[in-house]
């Protein structure tokens, strides 16, 4: 389905298995993957491919996000995607990975820096297991002072940070956001809202309306499958709708997670399931969910 207008992808991977370390996708198996079997994904995936599961409705650009490249040298994953997007467009811009909390990683971090258009950081925390089990002042956590001390660095590197974690780890995320007002926290997946049980969305809701109230946090509309489900306007559109409703439409943005999410949906499925989560808007208001405010966080 066509988008209205211009769309920006703010969340997207390219991996060439054939020359590239990802030790996910080759020889270390991730357990219990949040998407299950993930044997599809164990294949290149480069711009071609992109274009073609996009059905002919491409991207006016895109943000790479770091794809778990060996973390022995992760800027290497930067130079290789900057030489790709010199030969075939794209990506655009990049997040790239800092080892926060590793002796290395003041240095890594000035390495990515010093690449034009790495625009942000992804650093995976170490999580909780469930909301019923959170633990606060992990090692590797938000809360760790070894990795809030590399956080701190994004600031005068002028880096935001991409937040994947799941919602019930919010509260750290909060006073990640409140203690360090200079740097954009943009939230990944939505918040990763699995659990679509009446309590479920509820601590997930509350969860964002934490982040909401922080100026510096904005939100990724993306990652939304559920496990052995089928990917749907009925089970997403409402949960797209609700997490815009909290953010507001000026700090949302539109993001496929693909090839990743391939894994449960079509690209075209989750462009057009946006594109109808956002029709009730007005139409400026569109243009900055698709498009405009991607460019504007990801200074692009």
């Amino acid at each position: 389905m066509p988008s209205p207008v211009p769309f920006v992808d703010a969340h997207q991977h390219f991996w060439n298995l054939d020359q590239n370390p990802y030790p996910w996708l080759q020889h270390e198996p991730v357990p219990d993957f949040r998407y299950g079997d993930y044997s599809a994904l164990k294949r290149n995936y480069l711009p071609p491919d992109l274009a073609r599961d996009c059905g002919g409705v491409l991207p006016a650009a895109t943000v790479h996000i770091e794809a778990e490249w060996d973390r022995a040298a992760p800027q290497d994953e930067t130079r290789w995607l900057t030489d790709l997007s010199a030969r075939a467009g794209l990506p655009t811009v990049m997040v790239a990975h800092a080892p926060f909390g590793r002796a290395d990683a003041a240095d890594i971090l000035a390495r990515q820096a010093g690449f034009a258009a790495v625009r942000g950081i992804r650093c995976k925390p170490a999580a909780s297991a469930a909301a019923d089990r959170r633990q606060r002042g992990q090692r590797g956590s938000m809360d760790d002072p070894r990795w809030r001390e590399d956080y701190a660095r994004l600031q005068a590197h002028r880096l935001s940070f991409d937040l994947q974690a799941p919602w019930w780890d919010f509260d750290q995320a909060s006073d990640l956001a409140a203690d360090f007002p200079g740097i954009t926290i943009i939230i990944n997946h939505t918040g990763l809202p699995a659990d679509r049980s009446e309590a479920g969305l509820a601590g997930w809701r509350a969860a964002l309306q934490a982040m909401a109230r922080h100026d510096n946090v904005a939100l990724k509309i993306s990652g939304l499958g559920q496990r052995g489900q089928p990917w749907t306007q009925q089970a997403n559109v409402p949960v797209m709708r609700e997490a815009i409703a909290v953010f507001g439409p000026e700090r949302c943005m539109f993001a496929s997670n693909f090839p990743v999410d391939s894994l449960v949906a079509r690209y075209t499925d989750i462009l057009a399931g946006f594109v109808a989560a956002i029709s009730i808007l007005p139409e400026a208001q569109q243009r900055m969910l698709l498009h405009d405010n991607a460019r504007r966080i990801y200074r692009f």
